[in-house]
């Protein structure tokens, strides 16, 4: 059997490998001569050059921003005097046509002649774009400590209206208008578990994981999401009576539920029906001796029937910062709901087509035996969580 230093550290590398690594490259490499003239370039570079507004060029300074063109040919020269090994220049590609690439050069006196230099370029993400997505996030952050600020202030005054409500009720002990003091209170109840749910999800604190009863959790959050969608679109709950308990906090519970509802309404501008669906499942698990065992999950599966995506939107939708809705959107509420179900052990799957719709599938192991179990009740202050003894 090979060491590790008998594979990684071969004799001799030949100068075919060498120069076959250099046209199959991914990514731009170019060839240089003392002038700064190309005397090469692999296909990954060749590609770009191509589409850009600008004919190839036989120097390398032609690829870089005006302004920098002297300094490029200042530093190479200084390269070849001994002044220095290598160098690095950054091209926004404002004039040329090309991407913005940072560009590393070195000079490389074994290929070929002791006059040869290799020019490297590592193409950069917008700059513009990246500060659009920090303003974005910071945002997002913003909105969020504003939601919950607003969301305690009117929990304090509706703790208020809920005081002076019960001592309406008992001075109305037999009046005829004792049940309209009673639906006040109903509806102020009402409210104060609608902005307990929003301090929820805006001020998330740290997970409290335990076995969790995800049927009630959709149960306590329904009508939260009635008053969330819009007209024409009906939500339905197809729930599993025999639903098995899953070890995860109630919050990123209710974080993927609320991400996934929200974008299936959003893709149904003209209305539709959104069906929220829980089962019992098990699935095969390879194991490193490729036998396969069984492993029991519970299936949350929320599907629409409104516009569908196509591959290559379905191919991005768990990238950061990417969304379908322009101004409208944040592109983090899947990366979110991807980072809660994968690190608790899960798996998401997203099946869609233009026109066909969107099913989403969220795979949760199911928890084991404990004497902890979360229980959600359904109090004035709304979904509460507590530790109680299984029966």
């Amino acid at each position: 059997m090979s060491t590790a230093a008998e594979f990684f550290c071969e004799p001799e590398v030949s100068e075919t490998n060498v120069r076959a690594l250099f046209a199959n490259a991914p990514l731009c490499f170019a060839q240089l001569d003392a002038r700064g003239n190309i005397h090469a370039l692999n296909s990954a570079l060749r590609q770009m050059i191509q589409e850009s507004s600008e004919p190839e060029s036989s120097r390398f300074a032609d690829l870089l921003d005006p302004d920098i063109r002297s300094e490029c040919d200042r530093l190479i020269q200084n390269m070849f005097q001994g002044k220095c090994g290598s160098f690095h220049l950054q091209s926004s590609g404002r004039t040329q046509g090309l991407a913005a690439m940072r560009w590393t050069v070195w000079r490389v006196q074994e290929w070929n002649s002791p006059d040869g230099a290799l020019a490297f370029g590592e193409v950069l993400q917008d700059r513009a774009a990246n500060e659009d997505r920090l303003r974005q996030a910071m945002r997002l952050e913003e909105a969020g400590r504003l939601t919950a600020c607003v969301a305690h202030d009117f929990n304090n005054l509706l703790t208020g209206v809920l005081l002076y409500c019960d001592l309406l009720l008992s001075s109305l002990q037999g009046h005829e208008a004792r049940k309209y003091a009673e639906e006040i209170r109903n509806a102020g109840t009402q409210a104060a578990g609608v902005v307990r749910q929003l301090l929820n999800v805006a001020r998330p604190g740290t997970p409290q994981k335990g076995l969790l009863p995800l049927n009630e959790v959709i149960e306590a959050t329904h009508e939260l999401l009635c008053r969330l969608m819009r007209d024409k679109i009906e939500l339905q709950l197809r729930l599993d009576p025999q639903l098995g308990l899953v070890r995860l906090d109630y919050t990123q519970a209710q974080q993927i539920l609320l991400n996934l509802v929200l974008n299936a309404r959003d893709a149904m501008p003209s209305g539709g029906q959104i069906v929220i669906e829980t089962a019992n499942c098990e699935i095969d698990v390879l194991q490193q001796n490729r036998r396969a065992t069984r492993m029991p999950c519970i299936l949350l599966t929320i599907r629409d029937n409104g516009t569908g995506m196509d591959a290559a939107t379905r191919a991005r939708i768990f990238e950061a910062f990417f969304t379908t809705k322009g101004g409208n959107g944040t592109g983090l509420g899947l990366v979110g709901v991807h980072d809660i179900v994968t690190s608790n052990g899960g798996l998401i799957h997203v099946e869609s087509a233009p026109g066909k719709g969107t099913r989403v599938s969220v795979l949760l192991p199911l928890a084991a035996e404990s004497t902890e179990k979360v229980c959600i009740t359904p109090t004035s202050s709304g979904p509460q969580q507590e530790l109680l003894p299984l029966t």
